[in-house]
């Protein structure tokens, strides 16, 4: 995989030079992997950043802590790794500032939107003459669409969040407590990642384990998108829903994938909201092929709201990968033109404020010709 590693830095040193950008330095943590193969565990959060330099010519440096130096030193390419400790000198500001001290009036190149406050704040200090520049675009760019080898890698990860969906499905039931579902869903989903690592790399340091924390809902609770699951015991006619998008992660990349069940009954009133969930994502899903832009898609799908008569509340997608957000979004205004490789959650809801929601997702890749859903599993109403 090194030569894929490689092959994104010299596509984003071409861009950042052609931006005029003189070195991007890079904090967010997807975006540190995604050009280095290094991804930390111990992060700003624990005052401690990590900090990828990408100049627009000539070696990366990555900075990172010294108790991770060892760690880094086996996962990444970057042949130069400046570390740092905790209570030493000025701490991570000691190599940083050594190595923007030769900037001069150079561009620098940061992520607008994702790089800590606390780095920024540093580099203005440091660099107070220096050009700042948003480097998010360039790198945005290059992510946008997946390569063959990676669209395997979310094909994998969608056999993931499968095997996690039809564990928790299992386990749904009247008197289960919603906490239940998410354990056994979190079990099965590192043990389906645990057999592809394996049959692969059983050296690899990529970890099965899956490790968040789930969005999951039931009864009335499922008007509320993105409750987490509670010691709530599921009762006869409760809907279930469970998004798995906060943890159906795999070798770094992001999934989108929903499902919903009904524990021993459903009302009319219930499935005919699910019924336009699904047909709402279908809507959405059969549209999406190379030349046709993300606002087409979002509006194909809100047609389907507008004649049961509902009003639609957020964006129809967005792209996925390396992030759980990335360009473009399927919603009114993004006039990006899918391509072959590009990789979107797509979703279907309605929600009855205080009384319930009804939600669909999938994971779908653009290819050549049309479309895939790389988290196939039946959709109809069910009741369990």
């Amino acid at each position: 995989m090194k030569d894929v590693f490689i092959a994104r830095t010299r596509e984003l040193q071409r861009r950042i030079k052609d931006e005029g950008i003189d070195v991007l330095l890079l904090t967010d943590p997807n975006s540190v992997y995604y050009i280095s193969a290094y991804w930390g565990d111990l992060g700003v959060e624990f005052g401690r950043p990590t900090v990828l330099a990408v100049p627009k010519d000539g070696e990366l440096t990555l900075i990172t802590p010294k108790m991770e130096s060892e760690m880094a030193a086996a996962m990444t390419w970057v042949a130069e790794i400046r570390t740092y400790v905790d209570g030493v000198g000025d701490e991570w500001r000691d190599p940083l500032r050594d190595l923007v001290g030769g900037y001069g009036d150079l561009s620098v190149g940061v992520e607008r939107y994702q790089i800590p406050a606390l780095v920024s704040e540093f580099l203005r200090a440091e660099l107070g003459s220096a050009s700042f520049a948003d480097g998010s675009p360039a790198l945005a760019q290059i992510r946008m669409v997946k390569s063959p080898r990676e669209v395997e890698v979310i094909r994998q990860a969608g056999q993931v969040a499968v095997a996690m969906g039809a564990a928790g499905k299992a386990t749904i039931g009247e008197g289960v407590p919603e906490f239940e579902v998410t354990l056994a869903a979190m079990v099965a989903g590192s043990r389906k990642a645990a057999e592809f690592i394996a049959a692969e790399d059983p050296e690899s340091m990529v970890s099965p384990v899956i490790n968040q924390l789930q969005a999951l809902q039931s009864g009335h609770f499922t008007a509320m998108a993105h409750r987490r699951p509670t010691v709530r015991r599921m009762q006869r006619g409760d809907p279930v829903y469970m998004c798995f998008c906060p943890i159906a992660h795999f070798k770094h990349f992001k999934l989108g994938y929903d499902r919903e069940y009904w524990v021993g009954e459903v009302s009319d009133e219930h499935a005919r909201m699910y019924e336009v969930t699904i047909a709402a994502q279908k809507a959405a899903v059969d549209v999406m092929r190379p030349g046709i832009t993300a606002e087409e898609v979002h509006l194909n799908s809100i047609e389907v709201y507008k004649e049961a008569g509902l009003a639609n509340s957020y964006r129809t997608g967005r792209a996925i990968g390396y992030s759980s957000l990335e360009l473009p979004e399927l919603k009114e205004g993004d006039k990006t033109i899918l391509e072959p490789g590009m990789a979107f959650a797509v979703d279907g809801a309605v929600t009855v404020p205080g009384r319930f929601g009804t939600r669909i997702g999938d994971t779908i890749v653009v290819t050549e010709t049309g479309s895939e859903c790389v988290t196939e599993f039946p959709r109809h109403l069910e009741v369990l």
